[in-house]
């Protein structure tokens, strides 16, 4: 599976002077591993997540003299979390209707604070060094909250995915790889028939390393809709994508369960109807003075 992890901007680094009210971003995964505007926290003893959020947020609003606004991913409990925090490190939390929209002026100033691609550096520097948890971690960070502000679609949040699939594959986890990788293929077919191919090489490439027969099935006829769609269109494919296509087909014509060719007129991508990224699982809407995050200054650590 082909994606480099090469740098390709060594210059770009999170910009110092980010204005008080830009929006700083948290992350914690299903296995309690936390991140806090790209990067990775140490969580030693019994810290909690949602303590070492909130107090590298309070040190932030310290710095800059004023209240800091936060939005946190919280996969352990599927829940997004929306914040006000105080140099005081008093903090209180707010409901998705409460808060202020994303918009493309109030997404850019966040990105120029916080540019994604100095993120990326960061993961690439992870993943040089084998420390492909920390990597991964980052990546689905990086994606999840990409996708919360722009949307499944976007060219950044398709590229974070794309990262986060490699590393998946990297790691052997080859069943979130492809269903990562899917999505940015499915995404791609429908948006940039164009530049597809790739994406759908990289998933194909995963599907060669499952071993279970129903994923093998499912996932294979799939990528053979897709490498048939990128054909029927014209697409010109190269001698290596056109190998990966022959060895789907050959794989579920002589492999334990033997699967017809699609016919020709099967839909290649999801309907209108369906969620654009289906294995995302939704999260909870935030809820006023949500108690773990929510704390009165006297609580608050000495810096």
């Amino acid at each position: 599976m082909s994606h480099s992890l090469t740098p390709r901007d060594t210059g770009n680094l999170p910009a110092l002077a980010a204005r008080p009210l830009i929006r700083l971003d948290a992350y914690v995964a299903e296995d309690g591993s936390t991140v806090v505007n790209g990067h990775l926290l140490e969580m030693g003893g019994n810290r909690k997540p949602n303590e070492a959020i909130l107090d590298a947020i309070a040190m932030f609003a310290r710095t800059l003299g004023a209240p800091v606004a936060a939005t946190v991913i919280d996969r352990s409990v599927m829940q997004v979390a929306r914040l006000r925090v105080h140099p005081d490190g008093s903090s209180r939390t707010i409901a998705d209707e409460d808060d202020l929209p994303p918009g493309l002026e109030r997404t850019a100033a966040e990105e120029e604070a916080f540019p994604p691609l100095a993120r990326v550096e960061r993961i690439i520097q992870h993943a040089q060094r084998e420390e492909l948890h920390a990597a991964f971690v980052l990546a689905s960070a990086l994606r999840e909250h990409l996708t919360l502000r722009r949307g499944p679609e976007d060219d950044l949040s398709l590229e974070a995915r794309a990262i986060e699939a490699y590393l998946a594959y990297l790691r052997a986890d080859y069943t979130l790889s492809i269903t990562l990788a899917l999505t940015v293929a499915r995404i791609r077919c429908r948006t940039d028939l164009h530049r597809a191919a790739p994406d759908v090489a990289r998933a194909t490439a995963a599907w060669q390393r499952l071993m279970d027969d129903g994923q093998v099935v499912t996932r294979g006829q799939e990528l053979l809709h897709m490498w048939g769609r990128l054909s029927a269109e014209g697409v010109v494919l190269e001698p290596a994508h056109q190998a990966m296509a022959h060895t789907v087909r050959t794989r579920l014509e002589h492999g334990a369960r033997a699967v017809p060719p699609p016919p020709s007129s099967a839909p290649a991508l999801p309907q209108a109807q369906e969620p654009v990224a289906p294995e995302d699982k939704p999260l909870k809407p935030t809820r006023r003075g949500l108690r773990r995050f929510t704390r009165k200054a006297s609580r608050t650590p000495a810096p």
